[in-house]
């Protein structure tokens, strides 16, 4: 049996954001015969995906560092470890452990891939500076969404190849449970007409949570019926949890914090709403789409490469976000909309986000740039 071919992935951390949690599942359709994966990350208070990555059956290693200047010293232990595990090509994920890897390609030679799953414009400018300094000291680059790589081009000029892969979604595991969901709604205490809007992610600037609980009160307030889940958790929760009290949305948005299995969350919810000012290529959104929830989102970075208006979902602009209070009013009073429209968000992914092609593409690529080591 040929050797394997020994792919070392460096990231930030493996909390749950969406680049950590493409991770494991895409792992689960890689081709392990032909691969061995390893897994680098310096946070450790953020591990969450630690457990599905080994259960998977990637190796997974901890190099502590508590900030990002940290963390580019861990460069060191990097090629060590690269070196003791015969390692052949690295994938590193966003910019500081993108910076990490491209010191370790300067130093070794090492073919590196990185991907980027944000706009230039959304970075510090300190990494935004570093980003675009380094950025050629690699093997070749990977954006997410259109929005992405044209910021690439324009802010970065790249002499490298950068290729365009969508992110996508396990279609086969994520699948609607309509009793999981019910059985969590009676857990819960939502009642049985209930219509429940809901979302996961993290609690950053990005996702304007707060604007989200605003646009539910207003939806709410012509529809007593509605209730919402907010799914997640992060640095804005404890402002989060004060906006849904003034509010008086308490005993209506339920805040279950982190979940380490979101498919019964997504079960429960006939609707999913994104107010987002700025994304790459959500990946919560396509699993929710990919469960058949109805969709209502800004059009923010990739989403408008995802959701087509009135046929996957319903999409307003970043700026027009308070419109989506009329069009949750407006879904929560036709079942039968909602009902077409979780059909058609399942049927996109399924026909252009599904994790086998884009597991398909990532080894495609893997297999141009270690061939020659």
């Amino acid at each position: 049996m040929p050797e394997k071919t020994k792919i070392l992935h460096i990231i930030k951390s493996l909390g749950r954001g969406g680049a950590e949690m493409l991770l494991p599942e895409t792992l689960k359709l890689h081709n392990q015969e032909k691969f061995e994966f390893h897994y680098i990350y310096f946070l450790p208070w953020k591990n969450q995906m630690v457990s599905a990555i080994e259960q998977a059956g990637g190796r997974v290693t901890c190099l502590e560092a508590s900030n990002n200047v940290a963390i580019i010293r861990k460069t060191r232990y990097v090629i060590r470890y690269c070196k003791e595990n015969q390692i052949r090509l690295i994938h590193s994920h966003l910019p500081w452990a993108g910076m990490v890897g491209r010191l370790v390609f300067k130093q070794t030679r090492i073919p590196v891939i990185y991907t980027e799953h944000n706009k230039q414009e959304r970075y510090h400018i300190i990494t935004r500076l570093m980003n675009r300094l380094t950025f050629n000291w690699q093997s070749a680059a990977i954006a997410v969404s259109g929005d992405v790589l044209d910021s690439i081009t324009k802010k970065i000029h790249p002499s490298i190849p950068v290729r365009k892969i969508l992110n996508g979604v396990n279609t086969g595991f994520f699948q609607r449970d309509n009793e999981a969901g019910l059985e969590l709604r009676v857990k819960l205490g939502i009642p049985g007409n209930a219509v429940v809007v809901g979302t996961v992610a993290v609690f950053r600037f990005q996702k304007r949570l707060i604007e989200w609980l605003e646009v539910f009160k207003k939806a709410s307030e012509s529809n007593p019926r509605l209730y919402g889940i907010v799914v997640g958790d992060g640095p804005l929760r404890k402002e989060l949890e004060l906006t849904r009290k003034n509010l008086g949305l308490e005993e209506r948005v339920i805040m279950p914090g982190l979940q380490s299995d979101v498919k019964p969350w997504y079960s429960a919810m006939d609707i999913f709403m994104m107010t987002s000012v700025f994304e790459g290529l959500p990946v919560a959104l396509l699993e929710a789409m990919s469960m058949q929830c109805a969709v209502v989102t800004t059009d923010a970075g990739g989403i408008k490469e995802v959701v087509r208006d009135a046929i996957d979902g319903i999409v307003v602009t970043t700026e027009r976000y308070r419109d989506l209070s009329e069009q949750i009013a407006l879904l929560a009073g036709d079942q039968q909309r909602r009902m077409d429209l979780g059909e058609a968000a399942r049927k996109c992914v399924l026909q252009r986000f599904s994790l086998t092609r884009m597991v398909m593409e990532l080894e495609n690529l893997y297999s141009e740039f270690y061939k020659d080591t």
